[in-house]
């Protein structure tokens, strides 16, 4: 007797491992697919700010005239960064990146003054621009407005399919989270489907016999979540130590919205699916159980 109690106890023990293996698992790819969508997002956001329109300043402003148009555009809400380029400035650049100083050759500075503007992101799209462009033309400073068109097309277009493919892919994950997270929890209350019935039959109330599976399932449901934040916080760790950057892209607020994911994942998925298994095996009949 005292051996078949053990068997038993071993075998429940292992089915309790077994489950907080697999929903770790299933937790770790939940927050990994979490983390990849606010990673894209803020990635979004970083390519589109760090596009610029440069506004080239007619040869007759001053550097005083520069400096105060800067001072507007830096006042404007699409304004991330602004910066004032002098005729000097850009000699010095273009010399250093071509090898050799144009004024040799021309005579004379064949640059001009220019401001150039960080747009946040929200602003960064071809219309938003388009109509900056030619208010800005208007200005009687400056002289030309220049932007790539193209690329911030691109780059639009590209963030909106990535954006489409992690949805998809995230709605598939929950599904599919759901599945193998009911299976197991699934499995570990048949095993006890006649312990269930037995309790039924000596008049136990069915709050009182699904409380010590709901029990177990939200302590295997936080342990769960606890180990898969550690993985995915080694991988994060990682991450930082080998790839420059990526704190830009990968902070703490990402970090914090991974970690109530999985938690929030952990326990309410774990507490759901046992629910629902227990209260299946409660409105079953000793006949149905046997024919499962």
């Amino acid at each position: 007797m005292k051996k078949r109690k053990k068997m038993t106890g071993r075998h429940h023990g292992m089915q309790v491992v077994t489950l907080c293996i697999s929903t770790t698992m299933v937790l770790i790819l939940l927050g990994l697919v979490v983390l990849s969508v606010l990673t894209a997002r803020n990635l979004s956001t970083y390519v589109r700010e760090n596009m610029t329109i440069n506004l080239v300043l007619g040869d007759t402003v001053t550097v005083e005239q520069g400096n105060a148009l800067l001072q507007q555009l830096k006042a404007q809400p699409y304004t991330k960064q602004a910066k004032y380029i002098s005729q000097e400035e850009a000699l010095q650049l273009m010399t250093a990146e071509l090898g050799a100083n144009p004024v040799e050759f021309a005579g004379v500075n064949p640059f001009y003054a220019e401001i150039e503007v960080q747009m946040k992101a929200d602003y960064a799209n071809t219309d938003s621009l388009r109509r900056l462009a030619d208010s800005l033309k208007a200005d009687s400073r400056v002289d030309d407005v220049a932007y790539q068109a193209d690329q911030i097309d691109d780059v639009n277009r590209n963030v909106q399919r990535i954006s489409i493919i992690l949805l998809v892919l995230s709605v598939l994950l929950i599904i599919v989270c759901y599945s193998l997270i009911s299976n197991s929890v699934r499995l570990g209350v048949y095993s006890r489907r006649f312990t269930i019935h037995t309790m039924k039959l000596v008049g136990a109330r069915w709050s009182l016999i699904r409380h010590p599976f709901l029990k177990r399932s939200i302590v295997i449901g936080l342990v769960a979540s606890l180990l898969a934040c550690l993985v995915l916080g080694a991988l994060v760790y990682l991450l930082y130590r080998y790839q420059p950057g990526a704190q830009e892209l990968v902070g703490h607020l990402e970090l914090a919205i991974v970690t109530a994911a999985v938690f929030v994942a952990g326990f309410f998925l774990m507490l759901f699916c046992t629910l629902l298994s227990v209260n299946k095996f409660l409105r079953m009949t000793a006949g149905e159980l046997y024919k499962i």
